[in-house]
């Protein structure tokens, strides 16, 4: 079907703003007059031109947009925020006809962007592809509609079930190759904020940083109950910022902030629901069991990826179990096994 050709370029367009367009969703939009692309463009950067103006930007004859369909993944927007309505520049440039993917859920928009462009008299098509653009926001959706970040969970676990040894100290075993290892650090690249406990923390000492690809570093956070972790951890260096929770006050440090949570209740509500007035969209919890086994019991996820280790380990901390909970696939990165999980909420 042709519409759904040029809408699966919108989509494929929208990936690229992954990293870096949240607040936003990632939009893609094409231009198409006399059954030629002559217009292509997404949403980079939150704050910045949407893919509806990049698109028509691109167009080298503007005279050809009075005749163009637009191509766009999610209903253009009909409201002032850091851009103007992408939905007026559409009717400003006359462009005759326009298809989306799918409607926004954000408030300010639901269908205001639609309504608009019929009103001007333009020929609106809607609901192309409409589950694989819902997909694409998937984090977006799910942040305005259940009002908590999208959250991801990931662990290497060995041949045998087993994420580590039982130790008290020392290096963790290193079940991930290097290659594997950069691919946890593109995950950590497409996150706003990165989980881990406090046996984690103390024991491993982890960065979670963005080292081995492009991007920004998420923002840090770590539970502990009793201030009892060292300052001299890396989490505590001050190059990124991060968020402790704790029930003891305590002072800021540089870029190091201490959030009071009581922990005699359920803490995930709790923290979820301070990521979402901090704005944060989605999160990648990383470790240990007991965390991630918490989320899973209390079906607090959305994504989750497991990577097989050939290794095995007879011994040590179990790895967390989804069990039937939620539908698996599995995908082959240099040459490990990794089970892909999705919960699907987008309601």
């Amino acid at each position: 079907m042709e519409e759904e050709k040029y809408m699966r370029r919108c989509i494929q367009l929208a990936q690229n703003g992954l990293c870096n367009a949240a607040p936003n969703p990632m939009v893609g939009a094409v231009i198409v007059c006399d059954g030629k692309i002559i217009g292509e463009g997404y949403h980079v950067r939150c704050g910045e031109a949407h893919a509806e103006v990049n698109a028509i930007r691109s167009v080298k004859d503007p005279s050809l947009l009075k005749r163009s369909t637009i191509y766009v993944s999610l209903e253009p927007c009909a409201h002032y925020g850091k851009t103007p309505p992408c939905a007026d520049l559409i009717i400003e440039k006359e462009i005759p006809r326009i298809v989306i993917g799918c409607q926004d859920p954000f408030a300010k928009v639901a269908g205001r962007g639609i309504r608009k462009l019929k009103d001007a008299g333009r020929e609106v098509i809607t609901g192309v592809l409409e589950d694989e653009c819902r997909s694409l926001i998937r984090r977006f959706i799910t942040f305005h509609t259940l009002h908590r970040p999208y959250i991801t969970l990931k662990w290497a676990e060995s041949a045998d079930k087993y994420i580590d040894k039982n130790r008290e100290d020392g290096q963790p075993v290193i079940l991930s190759t290097p290659l594997t290892s950069m691919l946890v650090h593109k995950k950590r690249a497409e996150h706003n904020a990165i989980m881990v406990g406090t046996r984690t923390a103390e024991l491993d000492n982890p960065s979670l940083t963005v080292r081995n690809w492009q991007g920004r570093s998420p923002v840090r956070i770590v539970t502990d109950r009793q201030l009892r972790l060292s300052p001299k951890l890396r989490v505590f260096d001050g190059n990124i910022r991060t968020l402790v929770f704790t029930e003891k006050p305590c002072q800021p440090q540089p870029n190091v902030e201490y959030i009071p949570i009581d922990f005699q209740r359920n803490i995930l509500p709790q923290i979820m629901e301070h990521l979402y007035m901090q704005g944060l969209q989605s999160l990648l919890v990383e470790g240990g069991n007991i965390l991630l086994q918490s989320f899973i019991d209390a079906e607090l996820w959305d994504e989750a990826f497991v990577e097989e280790s050939p290794l095995t380990l007879l011994s040590g901390i179990k790895a967390p179990e989804i069990g039937n909970k939620a539908p698996c696939t599995n995908e082959v990165y240099f040459g490990r096994n990794f089970r892909h999980y999705s919960a699907t909420r987008l309601g």
